[in-house]
């Protein structure tokens, strides 16, 4: 089984693809939207092979970009999960709509979401809500990414 940090940024599937002689790995127009990363940073990248086996090999390094010399992924230094075990996959999003989960804010996203991180590094945004705030939330919505949540109790 392959370690994931607490620091994880995203998790999402990818393919690589090539593009002008490099390859590529593109960032979800999803994750920037969330504030999950940010255009102009750095992340580190761990690769995960999709359909290896026991696991697969994780690798890090750079991945999608604008040229040849600026390949990094956007971010602020957080380690970035290219693609979960063929496990994860299969299972989906960990929570459904009406889900009611306890969570811990662990930062804001750029419009001022509170964001939090539960299984697998799965990113649930909560409104009105502050880094360290560990509101009981319900589940509105559920992507593959990210979900929405409405606090319904601190």
């Amino acid at each position: 089984m392959v370690e994931i940090t607490d620091s994880l940024a995203c998790l999402f599937t990818g393919e690589v693809e090539e593009r002008e002689g490099d390859s590529v790995v593109a960032v979800p127009a999803s994750e920037i939207e969330h504030g999950t990363v940010e255009p102009g940073e750095t992340y580190r990248v761990a690769l995960i092979a999709r359909g290896g086996g026991d696991g697969g090999t994780a690798s890090t390094g750079s991945a999608a970009g604008a040229s040849s010399t600026d390949r990094g992924v956007a971010g602020n230094g957080t380690e970035t999960a290219a693609a979960p075990s063929p496990a994860d996959a299969a299972a989906g999003p960990p929570v459904s709509e009406g889900d009611v989960r306890e969570v811990t804010i662990e930062t804001l996203g750029d419009k001022g979401d509170g964001i939090a991180k539960i299984e697998r590094g799965y990113v649930v945004i909560v409104p009105d809500s502050e880094p360290g705030d560990e509101p009981t939330v319900e589940i509105t919505s559920v992507r593959e990414n990210v979900s929405f949540a409405e606090v319904v109790a601190e």
